[in-house]
C-alpha cells in the first residue's frame, strides 16, 4: 500500500500544491520552517482524520482562507482508493473514500496504516501518561475495531460520570443509582480495553529490544512495565472504594485512564539517566517495532515517515537506522531533513526508486 498523489489547497503555509510520490523513498528537504513537516502532517491527515501536530483543525487552515483540501490518491490491493478531507470554517469536518462520505471517522482508522517518528515524540518519555496510553491506543485502534469502539464508549462513560460528580457538587446532592449506571459501563469496557493492552505489551517487547538492539549495537537492555490499577483486580469494587474521594475531588480517580507505560533503560527510568541519543534510540526503536506489530496484524506494509530525525544520534546509529529503512521490509518512506549529508547516505544504501523534493516557503519542487 502506498499513496501515489497528493493535493492540496490552502493547508497551513500551502496554498496549493500537487506532488506524484515514489512508491519507494520520498525525501523533502529544506530550512527549517519551510513546511516540510506540514507535508508530513497532510499525509498523516489522511490515515488518521486529524493532524499529529496541531489538534485544533481550525488552525490547520491557511491564514486569512476559510477552507482547507487535502486529497491523496492510493494505491491498496491493486486497487485506487481517493481520500479527501476538507474543513470550511463554521461547518464539520468532511471525509470521504472514493466520494462516499463517512457516518463516523473511527470507521476509517485502519484503513491506510501509517507510522510517524518525529522530534515530539519525546513527550512519550518526558511527558505525561497520557502522551503513552495515546501511543498504546492508537497502534491497537488501527487493527483492532472493538478496541477502538470500547474506547470511545469509556471515555463517554467518564465524561458522563465526572459531569455528574460535578453536578451532586454543585447542587449539594448525591444519587448513587445514577453514579452506578455509568459505573457498569466503565466497567465493562476497561476489561476489554485492559486485556488488549496486557496482550500488545507483551508481544511487542521483543521486537522492540530487537529494533534496539541493531541500533544500539546490543550493549544496552530496555524495558516497558504496564502500570494499571486493572492488575488490582474487581475494578467494580475500586469504584466503589474511591465514591467518596471521587466526590470529594469531583472527577473519577480510578480506572485504565490512569494507566501508564514505565520506559526503562537496565533497571533504571530512561527519562532520568538516558542521553539525549539513547532516548532517541529508544524512540525510534519503538516506533519500528510499532511498524513490524501493524504490519504483521494488519497484512499491509504501512507508510513510514521520518520528520527530522537525526539530530542528537551519532554516526553510528543514524547509518544503522538507514540501513534498517533501506531493506525491502519497509514499503513507502518519507524523509525530511536540512542536511543533504544525510539523504545522500540514505540513497546511497537504498536499492529502489526514490524522488526528492525541495521545499521553500509553501513552494515545493521536484
Amino acid at each position: 500500500m502506498y499513496i501515489e498523489e497528493l493535493s492540496l489547497v490552502n493547508f497551513k503555509n500551502f496554498e496549493q500544491a500537487q506532488m506524484k510520490f515514489s512508491p519507494g523513498l520520498n525525501c523533502f528537504i529544506g530550512n527549517n520552517g519551510a513546511g516540510k513537516t506540514n507535508l508530513m502532517d497532510a499525509i498523516y491527515y489522511l490515515s488518521f482524520c486529524k493532524s499529529f501536530i496541531n489538534p485544533v483543525d481550525l488552525q490547520n487552515i491557511r491564514h486569512n482562507e476559510e477552507f482547507f483540501v487535502i486529497q491523496g490518491k492510493y494505491r491498496r490491493l491493486e486497487s485506487e482508493e481517493n481520500i479527501y478531507c476538507g474543513l470550511k470554517k463554521g461547518q464539520k469536518k468532511h471525509f470521504k473514500r472514493n466520494k462516499k462520505e463517512y457516518k463516523k471517522l473511527s470507521e476509517h482508522i485502519g484503513l491506510l496504516p501509517l507510522i510517524v517518528i518525529t522530534p515530539s515524540d519525546i513527550n512519550l518519555i518526558m511527558g505525561g501518561s497520557d502522551e503513552r496510553r495515546k501511543f498504546i491506543d492508537t497502534v491497537i485502534s488501527l487493527y483492532n475495531q472493538q478496541y477502538l469502539d470500547s474506547l470511545i464508549k469509556y471515555n463517554r462513560a467518564l465524561l458522563q460520570r465526572n459531569n455528574l460528580l460535578r453536578q451532586f457538587a454543585t447542587t449539594n446532592t448525591f444519587h448513587a443509582e445514577s453514579l452506578e449506571i455509568w459505573d457498569d459501563q466503565l466497567v465493562y469496557h476497561a476489561q476489554i480495553i485492559h486485556q488488549e493492552r496486557k496482550t500488545y505489551i507483551e508481544k511487542f517487547l521483543p521486537v522492540f529490544q530487537n529494533y534496539y538492539d541493531l541500533i544500539s549495537g546490543g550493549d544496552e537492555t530496555i524495558g516497558i512495565e504496564h502500570q494499571s490499577q486493572m492488575y488490582e483486580g474487581d475494578f467494580a469494587g475500586q469504584l466503589q472504594r474511591a465514591r467518596q474521594r471521587d466526590r470529594i475531588l469531583q472527577f473519577t480517580t480510578t480506572g485504565i485512564h490512569k494507566d501508564d507505560l514505565d520506559f526503562r533503560l537496565g533497571t533504571f527510568p530512561i527519562k532520568k539517566l538516558g542521553s539525549q541519543g539513547q532516548k532517541k534510540t529508544f524512540l525510534v526503536a519503538l516506533k519500528l517495532a510499532q511498524y513490524d506489530f501493524i504490519k504483521k496484524i494488519s497484512g499491509f506494509t504501512p507508510i513510514l515517515l521520518l520528520d527530522d530525525i537525526f539530530d542528537k544520534l551519532d554516526k553510528h546509529r543514524v547509518e544503522e537506522i538507514v540501513k534498517l529503512v533501506a531493506k525491502d521490509h519497509f514499503g513507502q518512506i518519507f524523509i525530511t531533513d536540512t542536511n543533504r549529508e544525510h539523504l545522500d547516505r540514505i540513497i546511497s544504501h537504498v536499492d529502489t526508486e526514490y524522488r526528492i523534493f525541495t521545499v521553500n516557503n509553501g513552494a515545493i519542487e521536484p
